[in-house]
């Protein structure tokens, strides 16, 4: 067991699979090109503007559902300091590894007096909650979405009351303990309380809202009905796509597998060459919010450390300068 998890590590084994997802994107692209030029001709210039201004608000939404968990296990953290440490973490799970940005919030938030135990551990509760409150939204989709087309996926409707039993605090914190042993991390200091889990859900379902809404407008202009039933397939399937991608913790950021487990849904009510546009699309968007979110606030902590750099050294200056005049 110990060998193949270390094969599913090794940089061989990740340099690979990218490079397949790569070339197999490239295929279904080729594969359904009349159908994919077709549809990105029926996009206009703004709605990729909005889609990318709907993604940007995703990750935003993303971090608040953070912040809460963080400030719940432990004392209040300022919203800039949290900007600083997430979204200049986030880029780092695009990194060969999967599992980078745990590294990379528990270093940068030592920088700010956030200990590494709490970072790990307000990330892994965060992700917990991202994971059941899309679930519910998958439930949803299912049970609400387009009947025909989804009845294969039936089975994922058991999630709702499952998940919100799972999200109440006694047991939520047991799971999170659970998954902190499992990465051989220390418990969580403080346990979630119904507030900040609540809290966290809210902004974790509505993170979820706008980025189905992202990828619904793209397929409503490629021809699917404007209706409840098809946003919830958006939706629904959107979270489930990014679970299988997380769950498949190897890959960096989950590429291709979301991007299957995405399509694999849509499938069922969308042309081929469409959920390849809209998927490509989507991933892309994402990608972009997350890099320029997370490029900005490590210019902005640059900048800060050189101005905090500056005035202690100023200040040690003056000191001295004090001390050189009574002598």
């Amino acid at each position: 067991m110990k060998k193949l998890v270390a094969f599913f590590q090794s940089a061989a084994f990740r340099t690979a699979f990218l490079a397949i997802a790569f070339v197999a994107a490239i295929w279904a692209v080729a594969e359904n090109w009349s159908q994919v030029y077709e549809s990105l001709r029926s996009f206009p210039v703004w709605l990729s503007l909005v889609g990318l201004l709907l993604s940007l608000l995703y990750v935003y939404l993303t971090i608040l559902s953070w912040r809460v968990v963080l400030n719940d296990v432990g004392q209040h953290v300022e919203r800039r300091v949290a900007r600083r440490v997430f979204f200049s973490s986030q880029v780092a799970k695009y990194l060969p590894g999967g599992m980078w940005n745990f590294v990379a919030a528990a270093e940068i938030g030592t920088d700010y007096a956030i200990s590494r135990r709490r970072s790990v551990s307000a990330l892994v509760v965060s992700i917990v909650i991202s994971i059941m409150t899309g679930m519910l939204w998958a439930g949803f989709s299912v049970l609400l979405g387009p009947s025909a087309e989804l009845a294969s996926y039936r089975w994922v409707g058991v999630a709702i009351p499952i998940v919100l039993v799972l999200l109440m605090p006694p047991i939520l914190n047991r799971i999170v303990n659970w998954s902190l042993r499992i990465l051989r991390r220390d418990p969580l200091e403080d346990q979630m309380s119904w507030k900040g889990t609540a809290a966290a859900s809210i902004y974790a379902a509505a993170s979820w809202t706008v980025v189905g809404f992202q990828l619904w407008l793209m397929l409503v202009y490629t021809g699917l009905p404007q209706t409840l039933s098809t946003f919830l397939l958006a939706t629904g399937g959107y979270a489930l796509g990014w679970t299988a991608g997380f769950l498949v913790f190897f890959v960096p950021a989950g590429a291709g597998v979301r991007e299957v487990a995405l399509g694999a849904v849509l499938s069922t009510a969308v042309q081929p060459g469409v959920v390849v546009v809209v998927v490509l699309l989507a991933r892309l968007f994402t990608t972009i919010a997350d890099i320029g979110l997370g490029l900005t606030a490590s210019v902005a902590m640059r900048r800060e450390h050189k101005t905090s750099s500056q005035d202690s050294d100023d200040k040690q200056s003056d000191h001295d300068k004090g001390e050189s005049s009574l002598n």
